[in-house]
């Protein structure tokens, strides 16, 4: 069983983000608050705990989730292997998978604080379908 294991919204892009509970989903633009909602494909940004665990051994040991700047941190689903184009139902939001992966730019914050950076390789970019609240611990279902 997939679930939410943090919320997570920054006032700043390319910043490791403070945990919220509950987040408010806005219907095609992203969390309430946070830096990268907007108009665009990359409104919400996923990372698996399992993704996480492969950086073990680095200086994120300690640190919290939204570490890699990551909107919402998963645990029982692998994100990455779902492809761009599926649906997503987290609580009561439904969200639509459009990127895997990302360039990490050079002046990256949480590059420089960890040393490197895992969503290039597996954080997943959604925008969403249906807005509403998500709460740690909500399902995750793939639609």
């Amino acid at each position: 069983m997939a679930n939410v294991l943090s919320i997570n919204i920054s006032e700043k892009k390319g910043t490791p983000k403070t945990k919220i509970n509950p987040g408010v989903l806005i219907e095609d633009f992203g969390f309430e608050g946070d830096a990268h909602a907007g108009k665009w494909h990359r409104q919400v940004s996923f990372l698996a705990k399992e993704s996480i665990e492969k950086s073990k051994g680095l200086p994120t040991d300690g640190l919290c989730h939204g570490v890699f700047a990551e909107n919402i941190t998963t645990e029982g689903i692998i994100l990455h292997t779902l492809p761009v184009g599926t649906l997503l139902k987290v609580g009561e939001c439904t969200l639509e998978i459009t990127q895997i992966g990302k360039e990490c730019h050079d002046g990256c914050a949480i590059r420089q604080l960890v040393g490197q950076c895992i969503m290039p390789r597996e954080g997943i970019f959604a925008r969403v379908v249906k807005g509403g609240k998500v709460y740690e611990g909500d399902s995750i279902e793939v639609l």
